[in-house]
């Protein structure tokens, strides 16, 4: 039984007893001071976690005010073309925000690809097939990379894995992937090392470990007897992982990728070191480019008040818009889901 349910049998309690014209029913005074006290600790502790909550969002909306006040120049300068334009000219003053915007999903949209299956991986081997004495050493080992710093990602991004990338993948990328039409275009170009794949995969390296802890910690909560009903009537570790435990985590696990798209999205330092920060789209992953997060890492503090500084709010302005619209479009799924079991016979 609930606190707040229990207070209110005990208020009612005492409101019956007051009705009952009897002199042989006695309420202790300590029983009355009790309940008493115990409403007053349920609504004040009601009202501070409302305040908490109130507190979060207010903080949201003060963001979000404050972006747009000051992005507010550009956009009147510019308007919507702002956002799908390249031009990035600070001594002419001509700004738009589509190569960072560019930079920013293509790279993100790289570590998400390689970051999932990975991760998934991790998370299935951790709790189905892992032996016991390694699930906590390699546990541990993998929420150690989530608290490494991002400028040792961008540091060992640079001068060790960027080096390493010109001498042996790129060259092999494009002696394969290279070839094949259509998407040979991708793979060409110097191999220098840094560019926007480069950058794609050292996020991928920053966010693993959090979406493949986040997706531990959910499969983990699956009850074991579903796991062992469905071993029990000769189910595959690959048909439970499928048919168990997704569908009775799949909340968690859309919770996990968002967490790390969020930090692929808004990524700074591990990004300015190896993408190449050149103004520039390129249809080659090969090449340098920008994203928004480097983009205001290396122009932010060099700055003049004007066009210049209040376009790059307007890209932090747009950073926020696409990592909302993508939990948005994350939770809708979730919900469409859901919705869609009431249907299943």
């Amino acid at each position: 039984m609930s606190p707040r349910r229990f207070t209110a049998l005990g208020i009612f309690y005492l409101w019956s007893i007051s009705l009952m014209n009897t002199s042989s029913v006695q309420v202790p005074a300590v029983y009355t001071k009790k309940i008493r006290m115990q409403y007053l600790q349920d609504i004040g502790f009601e009202k501070l976690t409302m305040i908490f909550a109130a507190t979060t969002l207010v903080a949201l909306l003060g963001i979000i005010v404050s972006l747009f006040v000051s992005a507010w120049p550009a956009l009147k300068q510019f308007g919507i073309p702002f956002f799908y334009t390249v031009e990035w000219d600070i001594v002419n003053s001509e700004f738009g925000g589509l190569i960072a915007i560019f930079g920013t999903v293509v790279t993100a949209t790289i570590a998400i690809l390689l970051a999932v299956p990975l991760s998934f991986g991790i998370a299935v081997f951790l709790t189905e097939t892992c032996p016991m004495q390694l699930r906590k050493p390699l546990g541990t080992a993998v929420e150690l990379l989530a608290a490494v710093p991002s400028i040792i990602y961008g540091m060992f991004g640079l001068f060790i894995f960027a080096p390493l990338f010109a001498e042996y993948i790129q060259p092999a990328l494009a002696a394969t992937f290279g070839q094949i039409p259509v998407i040979g275009y991708l793979f060409t170009g110097a191999f220098n090392g840094i560019g926007v794949l480069a950058a794609g995969l050292i996020l991928a390296m920053m966010i693993l470990p959090f979406i493949a802890s986040v997706m531990r910690d959910v499969f983990e909560i699956v009850p074991p007897i579903l796991k062992e009903s469905a071993y029990g009537l000769g189910c595959t570790t690959w048909e439970v992982v499928t048919h168990i435990v997704l569908p009775y985590t799949k909340g968690g696990v859309v919770g996990g990728v968002m967490l790390g798209l969020g930090r692929a999205l808004g990524e700074t330092m591990a990004v300015t070191f190896v993408i190449g920060n050149a103004h520039k789209i390129s249809t080659s992953l090969f090449s340098p480019g920008n994203s928004i997060a480097s983009t205001l890492a290396n122009e932010f503090g060099e700055a003049e008040p004007g066009l210049h500084y209040s376009s790059l709010f307007a890209l932090g302005l747009a950073l926020f818009l696409i990592t909302f619209v993508v939990l948005s479009l994350a939770k809708w799924m979730l919900i469409r889901a859901e919705n869609k079991k009431g249907f299943k016979t």
